[in-house]
């Protein structure tokens, strides 16, 4: 299997999961579906179904393209509300109750944004276990098993820090990054909480453009794990397997 990143970050997400044999997966429909189209040679009928994070537009303004292209979203029931899109093509899904789409296993779970979002923890026969954490201040769960792990580094708070300073007009943009968004420290803790043993691959995704350092980010998440780390970018390829060989 190997993951493709189509979009990662306030511009848009979305990720696409390839495995050697059967269907493909996405998660988030915040690009340009003619990029997807692109991806998949165009081939439609190689997506088992997408799944959705939460309703703000980076992760779902295309929504309505996969409907209409045949494709089932899967999504909670405020994240359906707050996009206002009706479809039979929207199946609904509840945190904490795992079910099959194709040949993936998927568990929701709740993540704290400021609307309603979901993580989600898969498996799938080629990737291991893996997990996608995006767009949270916490996350209450551990994961044990994990071959993979895709997670938000979203911004450091000693940037944060330094851009905004003591300057109270800005305060209300601060506090909603921090109650927003997993900060590095946030990763990184993340991280220490679980069991990395069985871990090949460790992806950064949604850095913020301006809040963020790459490198840094990089080095602090290596130094720290000991795994591969991958800082996510636009049209990178990530080889996703069980086992590193």
């Amino acid at each position: 299997m190997v993951l493709q990143i189509l979009g990662t970050g306030s511009s848009g997400n979305c990720y696409l999961f390839k495995p050697e044999i059967g269907k493909s997966l996405i998660i988030d429909c915040g690009v340009n579906f003619k990029k997807v189209k692109q991806s998949i040679d165009f081939d439609i009928g190689s997506i088992c179904g997408v799944l959705q994070t939460h309703s703000h537009g980076d992760h779902s303004k295309f929504t309505n393209d996969f409907l209409n292209a045949g494709i089932d979203v899967y999504m909670s029931l405020e994240n359906q509300k707050e996009i206002g899109i009706t479809s039979n093509r929207i199946k609904i899904i509840e945190a904490k109750k795992h079910f099959k789409l194709g040949d993936y296993t998927v568990m929701p779970f709740d993540l704290k944004h400021d609307v309603k979002c979901l993580g989600f923890l898969i498996e799938h026969d080629e990737s291991g276990k893996f997990c996608m954490i995006t767009d949270t201040y916490y996350c209450s769960y551990t994961f044990p098993g994990l071959n993979n792990i895709i997670i938000e580094a979203n911004y450091s708070k000693e940037i944060i820090d330094r851009k905004f300073g003591s300057d109270s007009g800005k305060e209300f943009l601060r506090n909603r990054i921090l109650k927003s968004h997993f900060s590095l420290q946030n990763c990184k803790d993340m991280l220490s909480a679980n069991d990395l043993s069985k871990v090949n691959n460790i992806v950064l995704i949604h850095l913020s453009d301006s809040n963020s350092d790459e490198k840094q980010f990089h080095k602090e998440v290596s130094e720290l794990t000991g795994k591969n780390v991958t800082v996510a970018s636009n049209g990178m390829i990530v080889l996703f397997k069980k086992t590193p060989f």
